[in-house]
């Protein structure tokens, strides 16, 4: 029997969820990123208060670094989803991305500093979680923060996240090793914020 090219491994579901969506949610809009959103990406991760906590994000950001990552994500080479978050009029204030890594489905998130502390961080990746275990049922999600990252931290708690170890890990913007609490979420445990 010949496999044709379309044709698909009956497991495939399980290894992607598919082209990245657009989401709504009560005061914001999840969507795929586009090539306009270079100027809003460099502002966000040029502040080192937001690229600090994030682990492959390096300091300074520039314009062209935001660029060259817009492009990687079009180019569709590793799986998952990178979605803009925005808000009022397609305003761009941050990200949440899941991708495959080493086998394992990963979340993270950045978000606009201006934009902390308004519920807008939880609001977008409790969508998006939600959004990927519809497509993707039985899948667990791993994340993580910085040690020193206690606003994150209590926002993976509060979405049902538990702790499963801490590791040190290097971060660009940093340039160095940083304490990283690794986390995980079943799709029976995903409270929302």
């Amino acid at each position: 029997m010949t496999t044709h090219l379309r044709e698909r491994p009956k497991d495939a579901a399980r290894l992607d969820p598919g082209p990245c969506p657009v989401i709504e949610t009560a005061r914001l809009r999840l969507r795929p990123h586009r090539l306009s959103d270079a100027d809003a990406i460099a502002q966000t991760l040029g502040d080192y208060q937001v690229s600090r906590m994030l682990a492959r994000v390096s300091a300074p950001y520039h314009r062209a670094d935001a660029l060259d990552w817009l492009v990687r994500q079009g180019a569709g080479l590793v799986p998952g989803w990178t979605l803009a978050i925005t808000e009022g009029d397609d305003v761009h204030i941050g990200c949440v991305g899941i991708e495959l890594r080493h086998g394992q489905w990963h979340i993270g998130y950045w978000l606009n500093r201006f934009y902390w502390n308004r519920g807008y961080a939880g609001e977008a990746v409790h969508a998006a979680i939600e959004r990927f275990f519809r497509r993707m049922p039985g899948t667990d999600l791993h994340s993580g923060v910085f040690a020193d990252n206690a606003g994150s931290l209590k926002l993976q708690k509060k979405l049902g996240f538990e702790i499963t170890g801490c590791a040190q890990i290097y971060a660009l913007a940093r340039n160095g090793m940083v304490s990283h609490i690794e986390t995980r979420l079943t799709v029976a445990d995903l409270r929302r914020p």
